[in-house]
């Protein structure tokens, strides 16, 4: 279903939204939601997820940013999702820029439900 949204050839590699809930119940993913803050007051995040929208990305990701999320000054892997998986994919490529070397979409936060996993408010 909607597969004119997929890009062919991209260099970002999807990660199943089960392998994304396991591995963030494990503490080895640190999932992001890049969308805006309108879309998470109307459906929530992923439980655990952090919200960056893709404009503030630059400066709550960078790791040299002053103003990076401590949870993000490593470097860790990460996963991202947004509506469609548009968003997400740009945000990777921005996180791989960024110097990020373990970076993952996870296209929405649909797959994230209907892997199992909680929703928060």
């Amino acid at each position: 279903m909607f597969g004119f949204l997929r890009r062919r050839g991209s260099a970002i590699p999807r990660i199943d939204a089960a392998e994304a809930l396991t591995r963030v119940r494990a503490g080895t993913l640190t999932l992001i939601d890049v969308r805006e803050a309108g879309e998470l007051r109307q459906t929530g995040r992923a439980t655990g997820a952090l919200h960056i929208p893709v404009g503030s990305l630059l400066k709550l990701a960078h790791p040299e940013s002053a103003e990076c999320l401590p949870a993000l000054e490593t470097c860790p892997p990460v996963a991202l999702y947004c509506a469609s998986g548009a968003r997400a994919e740009n945000a990777a490529k921005m996180m791989l820029q960024m110097g990020y070397t373990e970076v993952y979409t996870m296209v929405s936060l649909r797959y994230w439900q209907d892997a199992g996993g909680e929703i928060t408010a």
